[in-house]
């Protein structure tokens, strides 16, 4: 299965995040409108690159011969439901540059939380699923 697209997007999407950390680190308040364009951005290609995947990639890997992979799709799925709605609901609420200014401090430690969560997620379908399904 040819997966470059998916691959791509994670690309952008984890330059979106480091982005956002350099913004944040000259200065939340300083940066507010910056950061809520970001933030909005990233919300943009998130919400596609999970449309993408719910519509195409996970069904074709539930079709896999290989029953390791298919249950691997399936488990994937099923842990990025609580992932996504964290991040979507993190790019809603931050996605207003006034919010960013106003609570810097909140925008921090969710940044820290939810970013985290979705760089994380993304480095683990990079290093095991991508590979797996690059081999059916």
């Amino acid at each position: 299965m040819e997966i470059d697209r998916f691959k791509h997007q994670h690309v952008d999407i984890l330059q979106r995040i480091d982005a956002l950390r350099a913004l944040a680190h000259g200065g939340i308040e300083k940066n507010a409108s910056l950061i809520a364009e970001q933030v909005h951005g990233l919300g943009t290609v998130v919400k596609l690159h999970l449309a993408i995947e719910d519509r195409i990639l996970y069904p074709a890997v539930r079709k896999a011969q290989d029953a390791r992979i298919a249950a691997m799709g399936e488990t994937y799925q099923e842990e990025m439901k609580g992932i996504a709605n964290a991040c979507i609901r993190f790019t809603m609420k931050w996605s207003d540059s006034g919010r960013v200014a106003g609570e810097p401090e909140s925008f921090r430690s969710e940044a820290n939380t939810v970013l985290k969560d979705v760089y994380q997620r993304m480095q683990r379908e990079n290093r095991e699923f991508y590979p797996a399904i690059e081999q059916m």
